[in-house]
């Protein structure tokens, strides 16, 4: 991997509410602890928040946000933003440190952090500003994120709605009898064939996605598979949902994402439950690697998406 180590002291280090680490399984991102003294805080002020008052009072999030910003201090605000939007980075992990298995505070604690940084997508699959979904032994979906048995490839969201998707919300909030299914990550710098294929004639043809009945999306996009930020590109790209509308366009896709999921830096990311990872999805990339079978399998996870504030 490219990053340095002059980089990778950028943001480590004590900010009396939380502390900054180098993650244990990623040179690239950080881990985050937060004080337990300020989380249960923040938890208990806003005890009486609901996650369905959330869904329907839509500035009960930002409320929500200022609540955690005011325990953690502006200097937590500035901080994950400043990870997000760090090339070098972009991303980290943070979790409840075993303080509650309280499905409703986690999704306070996300709505929290999420919207530090911007404002959140609709998610029409699920009707609301985030997803909540369960990989079990057995599913018919339309899709890889539920099928537990094979390896959901790499690939970045938000590739079918039409919406700047810059950042990636991932939380786990249960998992039972669960033996791999771990996050697959790669950073775009860090992929051996990115001069390759982000040069390449086709990088910037616009392809046409649709997404399957169950994300309850009618409206197809078209998006180019290579854009450039700050001088250095960026990808939009997810191999179940494009279509190209000729073979050059197909092979093109094919030996890009064959090449992602055989590169040596993509990384399988463990996440315990309580915590989430987010990541700058312009950059990063994610999937998810396959789980051993069992028939009493059980994961749940929350997914928020969104844009960075424009201010």
């Amino acid at each position: 991997m490219s990053v340095t180590k002059e980089n990778e002291k950028t943001f480590v280090g004590t900010y009396g509410t939380f502390k900054v680490n180098s993650h244990p399984n990623h040179q690239r991102l950080y881990h985050l602890v937060i004080e337990k003294d300020s989380l249960l805080a923040f938890l208990t002020e806003n005890q009486l928040v609901n996650a369905q008052q959330l869904e329907y009072v839509p500035y009960m999030r930002l409320v929500l946000s200022q609540s955690l910003e005011r325990h953690l201090g502006s200097s937590f605000s500035d901080t994950v933003r400043s990870i997000l939007h760090d090339r070098n980075t972009g991303g980290f992990t943070v979790g409840m440190q075993g303080l509650t298995q309280n499905y409703d505070e986690y999704i306070k604690f996300s709505t929290a952090l999420s919207h530090l940084i911007g404002g959140v997508n609709f998610d029409a699959m699920s009707g609301t500003y985030y997803a909540r979904f369960t990989v079990k032994d057995t599913d018919e979906s339309d899709s890889y994120l539920r099928q537990a048995y094979r390896r959901f490839t790499l690939h970045t969201d938000g590739t079918f709605v039409d919406e700047p998707t810059d950042w990636l919300l991932m939380m786990k909030f249960a998992e039972e009898n669960a033996k791999g299914g771990e996050s697959r990550l790669l950073h775009l710098d860090d992929w051996e064939e990115l001069d390759h294929f982000s040069k390449h004639p086709l990088a910037s043809c616009r392809i046409e996605y649709k997404a399957p009945a169950s994300k309850n999306v009618v409206q197809n996009v078209y998006n180019e598979t290579f854009f450039e930020h700050n001088g250095k590109p960026c990808i939009c790209f997810i191999d179940q949902f494009a279509h190209p509308t000729t073979m050059q366009q197909a092979v093109y896709l094919k030996n890009l994402s064959e090449s992602m999921e055989n590169s040596k830096n993509t990384i399988d990311l463990p996440l315990p439950v309580g915590d989430l990872v987010m990541v700058n999805n312009t950059f990063w990339l994610h999937g998810r690697a396959a789980f051993e079978r069992n028939p009493e399998l059980h994961r749940e996870l929350l997914r928020q998406r969104g844009y960075f504030a424009r201010v």
